[in-house]
């Protein structure tokens, strides 16, 4: 979850998480591999001791928080991974939101495959009554966050975090049935006029993925369509032999916060990204596919579609990567606490770092990834 606006309720989410995630297992313990792991390429642009300089900050640095996993790709190849202790090369962290953005690689692979058209109507049934503007709503206004429809990500003016609709949706009254919390909720603006940044938005496109797989509302029937269709078309294909999406007790994928993978495994969805969709020399999706979800929306520069840009955002004050740090072309999958899967395309470099920082403390963390990006040469 990135920091847009939520810089008050940051510590009262995390703080709320461990309690909810303690109960439910969302998060579970990570298996013991010894007192870390490290391994920096002797043959690799930079430097060993270089390389080793850049990374040992994310790790022995109070400011950044802590950090569980750091991997660097470039060129394709890992060239430097290290772990804190308790974890290791085989050890799956929670993605939070960078799901997003796998959630919209599926979304293009389902236009690509004639499943779901980009710019026609998203048919939700809750917004098919007469006069209901909700059936305006399009694929490309959910992906680039601007539906229109009144979520409340987190804690602001007047409303308490177990009020917000993130935590309601995920952990209180909208568990059951994520969609339909998300889907349910009234418009507050026009579709495609503000950008609102929204789990619930993510949450939407799941169901309408599953709903064009299967008519089924048998919960399991629902999960395993969703689940072999990721696998199939994506897991399998770029070798996440570690991904494992969530689903909630409706069979909807939890598509915008709750995927289980290793950090290697999160590089090689870098890596897919920053080579506009191909594995191996093997186009799996349409370049143009790539090219929209790195194109700025139109009502947030910072925002793509599902996926934040390394530009400066409407809101100056409040920026998510580090603009003038690093070129305009470094693109990123984000989530809650600190977890990145940084691209930088001018470096042929992918950089995941996972861990736990709370989201109003993360500018050290951005100003380590910008520091570790530019020890590179383009």
């Amino acid at each position: 979850m990135p920091r847009n606006n939520f810089r008050r309720a940051a510590t009262a989410f995390s703080a709320f998480t461990a309690l909810t995630l303690a109960g439910c297992g969302a998060e579970p313990p990570a298996k013991p591999v010894g007192p870390g792991f490290t391994q920096i390429a002797d043959d690799a642009a930079v430097s060993q001791e270089k390389l080793a300089d850049a990374i040992a900050p994310f790790f022995e640095d109070p400011a950044v928080g802590e950090t569980r996993a750091l991997v660097v790709m470039q060129g394709g190849r890992i060239v430097a991974e290290r772990y804190a202790p308790g974890y290791g090369p085989d050890t799956r962290l929670i993605s939070w939101s960078m799901a997003k953005s796998v959630t919209a690689v599926l979304v293009g692979l389902m236009v690509a495959d004639g499943r779901l058209a980009l710019d026609e109507p998203a048919i939700v049934s809750e917004w098919q009554a007469p006069r209901d503007n909700r059936a305006k709503i399009t694929l490309r206004h959910l992906l680039h966050m601007s539906s229109g429809l009144d979520h409340t990500e987190m804690a602001e003016g007047d409303i308490e975090i177990f009020d917000a609709d993130t935590p309601r949706m995920l952990f209180l009254d909208g568990r059951e049935n994520v969609a339909r919390y998300a889907e349910t909720r009234p418009l507050e603006a026009n579709p495609g006029e503000k950008f609102e940044y929204s789990t619930a938005t993510s949450h939407i496109l799941a169901d309408i993925m599953t709903r064009s797989l299967t008519d089924s509302k048998d919960p399991v029937v629902r999960r395993d369509a969703m689940l072999e269709y990721a696998r199939g078309r994506l897991f399998e294909p770029l070798g996440l032999t570690s991904f494992v999406p969530e689903f909630d007790r409706n069979g909807t994928m939890l598509g915008g916060s709750m995927i289980h993978g290793t950090a290697r495994d999160w590089a090689k969805f870098g890596e897919f990204l920053r080579n506009n969709g191909s594995v191996q020399a093997a186009q799996l999706m349409p370049t143009s596919w790539m090219r929209f979800m790195k194109t700025p929306s139109p009502n947030n520069r910072s925002y793509g579609a599902h996926i934040w840009l390394n530009r400066t955002g409407n809101d100056a004050r409040n920026q998510v990567l580090f603009p003038g740090k690093a070129p305009s072309d470094v693109f990123a999958a984000l989530g809650h606490l600190g977890q990145f899967v940084v691209v930088s395309p001018q470096h042929r470099l992918t950089i995941v770092r996972l861990g736990m920082t709370p989201d109003d403390q993360l500018d050290p963390v951005n100003d380590q990834l910008a520091k570790l990006i530019s020890v590179f040469p383009k």
